[in-house]
């Protein structure tokens, strides 16, 4: 959103012995959202006060919602992370029309001209529909369970992200828009510190998953990257290192993909839980890029 660049009448209106200050702030207009910036009355540093400019992790991150869409309606049930009693009247048709919304709140992201839209359609569905009616239950039942905290950061992990993309693209005031984008990236970082605790207390089932040839073993890959999660949440939530946190955590989805889901998809491609795997990784991956982009150091144009 740019600032309106003020007229040479409203200038000239300006007393004579101000013409110079009118002169320069001529010249440093326009000024562009993005570039407006405060500082933390705690620490004294930067943060982001504008809008965000996208770079490409919003298109992956609508790819990977796309993705799962589309395999939800392939299978005719609800995602993985979308527990939904089986019992439960008319799970059938409903899981169908939410594959559906999935697939085309998915696809509105990829297009500028409504990806505000899906983006704050599908912020929406993951935080109050996903998170708090359909994992809100789950949590009740299985609240000592480490697992189940790792399932609703995944999901909230998929919120943050369509939140910062929302924020970066809706028109709304700057100053609300950064207040989004920092809360986005909060709870990106909850998620981060989460996935990093699950590797550890879950390393029986982390560590096979990294391959056998890969130096020096899959328990010492299966440690560094639960570090690497926990460093990158804290990373995060101080505003220390953010921006490189975030980079280095698309790059280790992206990894993921290579080394773990795709291989895995080869393996058995017709293993439903494998493809939805693939799917959230790459919905993660996008929104761990949006993170990024959402802390690119602004310069004044």
């Amino acid at each position: 959103m740019d600032a309106q660049t003020p007229s040479r009448d409203t200038c000239d209106l300006v007393h004579r012995s101000a013409s110079s200050s009118c002169a320069l702030f001529m010249r440093i207009q326009p000024i562009d959202a993005a570039h407006v910036s405060t500082r933390s009355p705690l620490k004294g540093k930067a943060m982001t006060a504008g809008k965000t400019t996208m770079i490409f992790g919003w298109r992956v991150y609508g790819l990977g919602v796309m993705a799962l869409g589309m395999l939800c309606l392939a299978w005719g049930t609800f995602d993985t992370g979308q527990p939904v009693p089986s019992d439960f009247p008319g799970r059938n048709a409903l899981a169908h029309a939410v594959a559906a919304f999935m697939l085309v709140a998915g696809a509105a992201v990829e297009w500028r001209r409504t990806v505000a839209w899906g983006a704050a359609a599908l912020t929406a569905y993951y935080t109050l529909i996903v998170i708090v009616l359909m994992n809100g239950r789950v949590v009740l039942a299985h609240y000592a369970e480490y697992g189940t905290y790792e399932g609703i950061a995944e999901q909230l992990a998929i919120a943050a992200g369509g939140l910062i993309i929302y924020a970066a693209n809706a028109r709304i005031d700057a100053t609300l828009a950064a207040r989004l984008t920092r809360l986005g990236q909060l709870a990106f970082g909850i998620c981060a510190l989460i996935f990093g605790g699950a590797h550890f207390v879950y390393m029986n089932l982390t560590a096979p998953l990294v391959p056998k040839w890969l130096p020096p073993s899959q328990e010492f890959w299966g440690y560094a990257t639960g570090l690497g999660h926990i460093a990158a949440g804290l990373a995060l939530l101080t505003s220390v290192r953010a921006r490189l946190a975030a980079i280095l955590l698309t790059a280790m989805y992206a990894s993921f993909t290579l080394l773990v889901h795709g291989p895995m998809l080869v393996a058995n491609p017709s293993s439903h839980w494998i493809m939805s795997e693939n799917a959230l990784n790459i919905a993660l991956t996008g929104a761990a890029w949006v993170v990024a982009d959402s802390l690119r150091p602004r310069t004044a144009t």
